[in-house]
């Protein structure tokens, strides 16, 4: 089968010729119809140096997709063949502390699709039936294949209420624009975002921001806030991992406010704890997807009428693949999806 690989330890990808896999006792092989490109699977691309302490080579890489299910293994009761899937790509042990109460996406153990085993940039994917998400008839291919993204931007948003708040996304990068979406469709009053890209901020605003904010071009936070007439933010989305967005986001939050981190922040910068601490700012990391509530909610709001297509700029067919990773380095895009059809 044709495999998107990360054959060498440099710069690219290669398309490749391996082995279709073959399914164990629990295991399903999903044929895959749509992939979408992940900033993970960019930093493998770029061969930083995340993915060169992490990715052994060669690997299949990818883990956003969807597809029907070709073959299953024989212990595998709850799924059919033919069926429309998509999948959670974080592999939980199950044995674990963290598993056996309920909290699977920070399994001690968890393995990654694409990350630590073969992913799914390829004619056919081998995952747990334990991870196989069936699709609901109303969710569109191309959602289903950036419901991966769409859980983390769940995660990050919902970890807090939302109704009537005002809320501040620092990063309206690709999942920082969906929880713009999800926040409006939860019901927050004011939804300001921050970027370094007019192109971002733009996407941010058909998503649902109520103003968006470019601080490479001297606006300020600041200003939000008094235009809009607030006292501060109730509900703070850190999706940028930059240090300065983090204090000017401290900066303009509401005392007893609330605060998600998405964003990889440097370990090296000073953080206003006194602020953090005078202001009884909580603050919570996010992982991942909660499993499997976080699944749930995605669903209910695509069938609640959430729209995701602003999101999804680029489409390339399979073949063409570097281009959908060249528009993803130069940072002028949304989502890329890439068709196998």
């Amino acid at each position: 089968m044709k495999a998107l690989v990360k054959a060498k330890p440099e710069k690219g990808l290669w398309m490749q010729e391996v082995p279709i896999p073959e399914p164990g006792l629990n295991d399903v092989i999903i044929k895959v119809k749509k992939s979408a490109i992940c900033g993970t699977d960019l930093h493998i691309y770029m061969w930083d140096p995340w993915s060169q302490k992490t990715i052994k080579t060669p690997m299949v890489i990818g883990h956003e997709y969807m597809g029907y299910i070709e073959k299953m293994g024989a212990g595998v009761t709850n799924l059919k063949i033919g069926e429309r899937v998509t999948g959670e790509g974080h592999l939980a042990c199950g044995h674990c502390r963290n598993c056996r109460r309920g909290k699977e996406h920070v399994c001690e153990n968890t393995i990654g699709i694409g990350v630590n085993i073969d992913g799914s940039f390829a004619e056919y994917v081998r995952i747990p039936s334990t991870n196989v998400i069936p699709l609901d008839h109303r969710i569109p291919d191309e959602w289903a294949a950036i419901m991966d993204p769409f859980g983390n931007a769940t995660h990050t948003a919902l970890s807090f209420p939302l109704l009537g708040e005002d809320v501040l996304v620092t990063g309206s990068g690709l999942i920082g624009s969906m929880a713009i979406a999800i926040a409006r469709f939860a019901g927050a009053r004011f939804i300001v975002a921050s970027d370094l890209s007019d192109y971002r901020l733009a996407i941010a605003k058909k998503m649902g921001a109520t103003m968006v904010i470019n601080p490479a071009k001297g606006e300020k936070i600041a200003d939000a806030v008094r235009k809009l007439g607030m006292r501060g933010f109730d509900v703070g989305l850190e999706m940028s991992g930059s240090p300065k967005a983090f204090i000017e986001m401290i900066s303009n939050m509401y005392n007893g406010s609330s605060i998600s981190l998405l964003g990889l922040l440097p370990s090296n910068f000073e953080v206003p704890w006194s602020e953090i601490i005078f202001k009884a700012i909580t603050m919570k990391g996010i992982y991942g997807r909660e499993m499997w509530e976080t699944w749930y909610k995605m669903e209910q709001m695509i069938i609640g009428g959430i729209d995701l297509n602003p999101i999804i700029t680029h489409r390339f067919p399979i073949d063409d693949f570097q281009k959908g990773f060249d528009a993803m380095e130069e940072g002028n895009c949304g989502k890329v999806i890439l068709n196998w059809d």
